[in-house]
């Protein structure tokens, strides 16, 4: 038998060359990097002609990429949803108090979507968006609207999937058809049916496997794509400066600063503050939670951005998986500050303003009551518009002033989603906390900025594990777990 004397050195193993640093590497610097070239591109193909109707070859490649990054992502939105919910509620099995956990985290929802809506009152108030704007309603507002009675009719299922299609025919007579899918129809479905499985016990337990199986399937393709999300942020920025610009921004721009100064408020004051009276780290939730929030900037999907959104509760804010695959999806679809409380109470006193409208105090509290309750209502229909309109309708104003608006809805729903995400990865850390099952320890630990590096990790351990079979040691898994 022959055997090799040749030995490897640690000079030798190393990789030679040219190395990137570290942080070059950190999904975070590669969204940032996305951000800037995205930009510049989107301003090369605004300045050299490049409109929403009529795109030159730049504008139309980055509106192919961005739109086909979005499609990626929707793709997966539909099973990604049933399972989820599905595999959350079956794994309340595992945690003790799983009602208390459950009560407790509608009950932080509410409370923070309040404390955003309130917020949200006040700077409409003093900054009044709507007054002296200069500009005149041209059309009226023709789109998608929310009211209660279409909410509740929403919550029944026309079929398993909760899909629905519609066709339309061109002049050349071709037949286009489109299919479209209810995510309040699905969660109620996805509900019912987790709550079946666990009432049925053992002979359910083929149909959860399958389920949780599915969903890691479901989740590893989702991980591929969002590891190609900063080609997707190229794509997703250019096309948004080059069709918006800062025209679009400057017309609208009292009311764009309302917006972003109250998402700001939340984000980075009353979150903080949440998180410090819970004695936990302002600087460590914003590690390990900025991953989740820089893609749901640039995607402007709380539901695409959800893979990731759990993976950073999990490995970095250290909340339990068993809490965290339940409050998480949930969150997705129902915790949204954004979109259902700064949004919509700042938008609504800027139509009332707009129109010479005089709102009273009673109209200020339907505000916060329908921001509070109604962000279920977001989750069926088409986001942040329906719900501005289930607004406008419960308070009696005109829908005609949410035409103004869409103009820099792309805009603003960058920001809106990012808040969304950040409070559903907030809600369960701080539950967790209270109810004493949050790890601190990996709550604390350092943070490299890479939501991937568990993947590394995962992956050099199956490498190094002995022909045996015998599993590496706890101390180095923990140290694995951690360094995500």
């Amino acid at each position: 038998m022959l055997v090799s004397t040749q030995t490897r050195t640690p000079e030798s193993s190393g990789k030679t060359g040219f190395q990137l640093p570290k942080w070059a590497g950190s999904f975070g610097f590669q969204i940032i990097a996305a951000l800037i070239v995205g930009l510049g591109l989107g301003l090369l193909a605004k300045y050299t002609g490049s409109t929403k109707t009529e795109p030159n070859g730049l504008g139309a490649t980055l509106q192919t990429i961005g739109s086909s990054y979005i499609s990626l992502l929707q793709t997966a939105v539909v099973p990604l949803i049933f399972t989820a919910v599905v595999s959350s509620i079956s794994n309340l099995r595992q945690v003790s108090n799983a009602a208390k956990l459950a009560w407790n985290t509608l009950l932080w929802f509410a409370i923070t979507s309040l404390i955003a809506v309130l917020i949200g009152i006040g700077l409409g108030v003093l900054l009044q968006p709507g007054a002296n704007t200069g500009i005149t309603q041209e059309a009226k507002y023709a789109g998608k609207t929310g009211d209660w009675w279409s909410f509740l009719i929403g919550l029944f299922p026309k079929n398993f999937l909760g899909l629905g299609a519609s066709s339309t025919v061109a002049e050349s007579g071709s037949v286009t058809t489109a299919v479209s899918f209810n995510v309040l129809q699905i969660l109620v479905i996805a509900i019912a049916v987790g709550v079946a499985a666990l009432k049925v016990g053992k002979a359910a337990e083929p149909f959860l496997n399958l389920n949780a199986s599915a969903l890691a399937v479901i989740q590893k393709v989702l991980w591929w794509i969002i590891r190609i999300a900063p080609i997707g942020t190229v794509g997703l920025i250019g096309n948004a400066v080059a069709v918006y610009g800062w025209d679009t921004i400057g017309a609208l721009g009292k009311f764009t600063f309302a917006i972003y100064v109250g998402l700001a408020l939340v984000m980075f004051v009353v979150y903080p503050v949440l998180v410090r009276t819970h004695g936990l780290s302002v600087k460590q939730y914003f590690s390990g939670v900025w991953p989740a929030v820089q893609l749901a900037f640039v995607s402007r999907s709380s539901i695409g951005t959800l893979p990731l959104t759990q993976r950073v509760t999990e490995r970095n804010l250290g909340v339990p998986r068993a809490y965290a695959s339940f409050a998480v999806p949930l969150g997705a679809t129902t915790k949204m500050d954004g979109c259902a409380a700064i949004y919509p109470a700042i938008s609504a006193i800027f139509v009332a303003q707009f129109f010479g409208i005089q709102l009273d105090f009673s109209q200020y509290l339907l505000i916060a009551l329908v921001s509070v309750l109604g962000s279920a209502a977001t989750a069926g229909t088409t986001g942040a518009v329906v719900m501005l309109t289930l607004t406008l309708s419960t308070l009696g104003l005109p829908l005609a002033g949410v035409g103004l608006l869409l103009a820099v809805d792309p805009i603003l729903d960058m920001g809106r989603t990012a808040l969304n995400v950040a409070g559903q990865a907030l809600v369960p850390a701080i539950v967790s906390k209270r109810q004493g099952i949050l790890d601190e320890a990996l709550y604390n630990a350092p943070s490299n900025g890479n939501p991937f590096a568990d993947d590394d990790d995962s992956a050099a351990a199956d490498s190094a594990t002995p022909a045996g079979g015998a599993e590496a040691p706890a101390a180095g898994r923990e140290l694995a777990d951690a360094k995500a």
